[in-house]
């Protein structure tokens, strides 16, 4: 029995949840970063499609139904862009689930990354009600802008398992110096202003989901100069703190963060300025928010870079397999 891996691929999807190795839990908690981050551009392709009021109602579709169904108001194919999107949240939350369970079951027990697991699941129902909180405003600017500023946090907490369930529980200690530590913080700090600003843009410029939305009452020129410019002082800020790391001699893997994150956002800034000049159509708008939680995720990696936490707790010693465990009292019965 021992080290028999099962070749059934729904076997060994529950073996990954239920007797997880560190390993498993943290692919895991990748998988959940990967869809925290798709159902921010999925939310971005409700909005360009006009799709945002496809569902008129929450948490049902409509007021009959808890899918679409046939009204002169809204058409199938917004209606389904919309429910999709709904849908799409269930597998997030199964996933944040699955994370929490797998957390649990890890052993030797690690507390601090059960009580980051459960901050997933929580997060995605809290994201829900307010996304119906959306709905039933008609779009309001206000409260779109609060539904996607809850996605960064919710996929920094899936970054931060990530990262954490890959190092130890020691005491965390800087691998580059303080002055890179603090610079390492104010970006990250800029970059979270850089999506809030990014929110503003996208309230006031020609996207609201449907046509009877409000938004906000700024001048589009203005607020996308000054989202601009947030830009340009987060390269900066990139780029002086990828200078300090190899000026200093900073590890190798610090230094490479730091260069992902710069290409990464020059890749964002080539898309964001394209978008610009070229009247902003919906597919660019959809890959440039799916760049910003490229872009943040990035920026999180850097920051988790700059510390280090030792070395994973080691896995308890192998021994008679969860089934054998299980089932012996059943066979002494037996007997």
């Amino acid at each position: 029995m021992k080290g028999v891996r099962s070749d059934n691929p729904l076997t060994r999807l529950r073996d990954l949840v239920w007797r997880p190795t560190p390993a498993a839990l943290r692919g895991l908690a990748l998988a959940s970063v990967a869809g925290n981050a798709l159902i921010m551009a999925t939310g971005a392709a409700v909005r360009v499609s006009g799709s945002g009021l496809g569902c008129p109602t929450w948490p049902k579709c409509t007021g009959t139904s808890l899918v679409p169904t046939h009204t002169p108001q809204h058409s199938a194919v917004n209606m389904a862009i919309e429910f999709g999107n709904r849908m799409l949240t269930f597998l997030v939350l199964a996933l944040g689930v699955a994370v929490f369970v797998a957390a649990l079951r890890l052993r030797p027990r690690r507390t601090g990354l059960v009580r980051l697991a459960a901050i997933q699941p929580l997060s995605v129902v809290a994201q829900a009600i307010v996304g119906g909180i959306v709905v039933l405003t008609d779009l309001h600017p206000v409260s779109v802008t609060v539904h996607f500023l809850l996605s960064p946090a919710i996929l920094a907490a899936a970054v931060v398992l990530w990262v954490r369930a890959g190092e130890g529980d020691g005491r965390a200690r800087p691998v580059v110096r303080q002055e890179l530590v603090w610079l390492g913080r104010a970006l990250t700090g800029v970059v979270f202003l850089l999506l809030v600003a990014g929110t503003v843009v996208t309230g006031t410029g020609p996207h609201a989901g449907d046509p009877k939305a409000r938004r906000y009452d700024f001048q589009i020129a203005q607020v996308a100069q000054l989202h601009a410019d947030i830009v340009w002082a987060t390269v900066g800020l990139t780029f002086a703190l990828l200078l300090g790391l190899r000026l200093t001699n900073a590890p190798k893997h610090v230094q490479r963060r730091a260069l992902e994150l710069l290409v990464v956002e020059l890749a964002q800034g080539v898309i964001g300025y394209v978008q610009y000049f070229t009247n902003v159509p919906g597919t660019l708008v959809v890959a440039h928010v799916l760049g910003a939680a490229l872009v943040w995720i990035a920026t999180l990696r850097v920051l988790f870079a700059l510390r280090d936490r030792g070395a994973m707790p080691p896995a308890p010693a192998a021994g008679p397999s969860e089934a054998t465990r299980d089932t012996a009292p059943a066979a002494s019965l037996g007997g």
